[in-house]
């Protein structure tokens, strides 16, 4: 079991390193550093909010069911973070291309990926046409964790998953 462990962690290493370091560039410095404040607590709880108030009919009800899936995706984060307490990978490695304001909480799980998911799932349920843009925006938030030195890609795709999965329960409860 450990050569698996440890295989799947030199591949991870790997990957990281290859998108913090070899895809710098000045324009995807500003671009991603844009971006992954769409899976922030302040973009995903606002616009959460703004459409449940705005609209009406099934989009309201899907704003909601995004919201409770927020709140339901964090509870397990919060958890998983406590109990599995890895050190963000800046902390432990030397040479890691650093975004501004970086965390200094445990890395596994991404509360971002994970709240992005969260929110985008739902919409996706309600008008799958609305995934050809939510589904790769949302990528584009995981992946800029990576690129941001704040995250392994497995705290990335774990936030995808438990985010995606409390979308759709909260989709199959409501609905």
């Amino acid at each position: 079991m450990s050569r698996v462990v440890s295989w799947l962690l030199h591949h991870e290493h790997q990957i990281f390193f290859w998108v913090n370091r070899r895809l710098q560039h000045a324009v995807l410095d500003r671009v991603f550093s844009a971006i992954t404040h769409l899976g922030g607590a302040t973009a995903t709880i606002l616009t959460c909010l703004g459409i449940a108030i705005v609209a009406e009919g099934p989009l309201r009800s899907t704003a909601w069911q995004a919201l409770i899936a927020l709140v339901i995706s964090h509870i397990p984060v919060a958890w998983v973070k406590k109990k599995y307490p890895r050190q963000r990978p800046y902390l432990t490695h030397s040479n890691v291309n650093l975004g501004k304001n970086p965390l200094k909480d445990h890395s596994f799980p991404s509360g971002h990926s994970t709240a992005i998911f969260s929110v985008v799932v739902p919409f996706v349920s309600l008008a799958p046409i609305v995934g050809f843009v939510l589904l790769p925006l949302a990528g584009l938030v995981s992946l800029s964790r990576i690129y941001l030195g704040l995250h392994y890609p497995s705290d990335c795709l774990a936030g995808c998953v438990l985010g995606s999965c409390s979308a759709l329960l909260s989709v199959a409860m409501f609905s």
